[in-house]
């Protein structure tokens, strides 16, 4: 290999045939007299536009002959040589960092020796070792592409905000199943909202076996086992559900803080005693219509119950998981859209108040295709606000435009899979931690449950990595009309 070009932190570099190179491979620019070196990562390839190899190519046609009268006479006999040149390739890289004396500086200014420079590549372990990519919590993400392992440090993704995304059936789910596995593995307190019903198996191996997850995976399903009395609940808390969830006027908010309020004086906090202060309660008929529709809706969810037996205590859950680690698998699969808005708000007002309190330290929060259920002023909340107070979260999703793009410039990690889609490669470019060339050049590539991981987890050193497989049940499945009978 030999350097060819540079502009800014672009590299172009021929490599020549006997040389192999692929897309994402990192080489190594050494100049022995400067006494340091360029990193740099593999973006593209093309054929090398040398002049004269066209029409060398077009007489190698079966009819080139025909087209180009003329005697072969080679008698300097380089005709091999031709043959070689042809299948020389550019290969266009981005500067990644400056290697001198053994440490990693991120300076892409100066110019290396076209002349006397050496190319080679350079290992991903060897660069991760550069990188002081480890740490006391690793977490195996699978095989990089020269076959060495990827192992981020689970404290990469402490207090930071990670994105998942790729198109369907590409292994995003898979990965953020993988890294929340690993998170609990280390004690960690995790809460999922699982849209598909996808995660409440993952205490079961593929062949139905406990694993050492199963006493550490909780699922709770809406109106089922994970029932609310309104006497567990704060004030504001509901009022967030009725305003942001059911959209109450607010104007009818405050007869509701009036009616809560003459309840609770009364000890009368129950479902029935709501509907029926509702009911008698002296305002003008059109708050109490906007009541009416909204007690409804809370009765109609299922969400909420008067009877404390069958009432879940949420806080008794995480404080469980807190001891030694667990995940709270929220299942919304089979939950109308209001209702999942009904349960969120609820599940966010509560982790607030238990980490506002230090009842809680941190929760990594997981959220499958959060626009279906987080309203769209929540997404700043939870990014700025709440991580603060310690919720720590990971949006997974394969609609990258739902996400807001202030959201992707204060993303830290970003676990991209296959797009080939302009628009969503674009998007996902956007964010602080990433070059849109190499979003864009890498990722219309990657195979399925290939992903390229950016961000502060690889010290913001790309990595392309098959994710490594899970041994267990796997639930959330499409269903289909053909499948094979035989």
């Amino acid at each position: 290999m030999k350097l060819y070009k540079k502009e800014g932190n672009i590299l172009q570099i021929l490599c020549f045939p006997n040389e192999t190179v692929e897309k994402g491979d990192y080489l190594l620019i050494e100049d022995d007299y400067a006494r340091k070196a360029l990193i740099a990562q593999v973006i593209d390839m093309q054929f090398a536009n040398i002049p004269g190899i066209l029409e060398e190519l077009l007489r190698t046609l079966p009819d080139g002959g025909e087209l180009m009268q003329g005697e072969d006479f080679d008698p300097l006999e380089i005709a091999p040589h031709i043959t070689y040149i042809q299948d020389v390739s550019i290969l266009t890289c981005k500067i990644r960092a400056t290697l001198e004396n053994g440490v990693l500086i991120p300076s892409t200014a100066w110019l290396p020796s076209r002349s006397q420079s050496t190319i080679k590549r350079l290992s991903v372990p060897t660069l991760l070792k550069l990188a002081k990519v480890n740490g006391k919590l690793p977490i195996t993400v699978g095989n990089t592409k020269d076959a060495s392992l990827l192992t981020i440090d689970a404290s990469s993704l402490d207090g930071r905000l990670n994105i998942v995304t790729g198109k369907k059936e590409t292994g995003k789910s898979h990965l953020s199943k993988l890294l929340m596995l690993s998170l609990v593995g280390y004690k960690a307190t995790v809460v999922v909202f699982d849209l598909n019903g996808e995660y409440g198996s993952l205490g079961i191996t593929s062949d139905g076996k406990r694993n050492a997850y199963y006493n550490k995976i909780h699922v709770l399903t809406p109106a089922q086992n994970f029932k609310v009395a309104l006497k567990q609940i704060h004030l504001h808390i509901l009022l967030n559900i009725l305003i942001h969830a059911l959209h109450l006027p607010g104007t009818s908010a405050r007869e509701f803080r009036r009616i809560w309020h003459s309840l609770k004086e009364r000890g009368c906090l129950t479902l029935h005693e709501l509907g029926e202060a509702i009911r008698s309660w002296h305002c003008n008929h059109h708050v109490r219509d906007a009541l009416f529709s909204r007690y409804y809706a809370l009765v109609n969810s299922g969400f909420f119950t008067d009877n404390i037996a069958e009432a879940t205590l949420l806080e008794e859950c995480l404080f469980k998981a807190k001891k030694e680690g667990g995940a709270i698998i929220i299942n919304l699969r089979n939950t109308s859209a209001i209702d999942r808005q009904i349960v969120v708000e609820y599940i966010l007002g509560k982790l607030v108040e238990l980490l506002t309190s230090w009842k809680l330290k941190a929760v990594f929060l997981f959220a499958e295709e959060a626009h279906l259920y987080l309203r769209e002023t929540y997404w700043d909340d939870i990014v700025t606000r709440m991580r603060h107070f310690g919720i720590f979260t990971t949006f997974i999703t394969n609609q990258p435009d739902t996400i807001r793009e202030n959201i992707y410039r204060q993303a830290d990690n970003i676990f991209l899979f296959n797009f080939t889609n302009e628009h969503d490669l674009e998007v996902v470019s956007r964010a602080a931690r990433v070059d849109a060339e190499t979003v864009k050049s890498i990722a219309r590539d990657l195979p399925p449950h290939h992903c390229l991981v950016l961000g502060k987890v690889v010290k913001d050193f790309p990595m392309v990595v098959k994710v490594r497989a899970l041994d267990v049940k796997t639930m959330g499945e499409t269903r289909l009309f053909f499948t094979d009978t035989n």
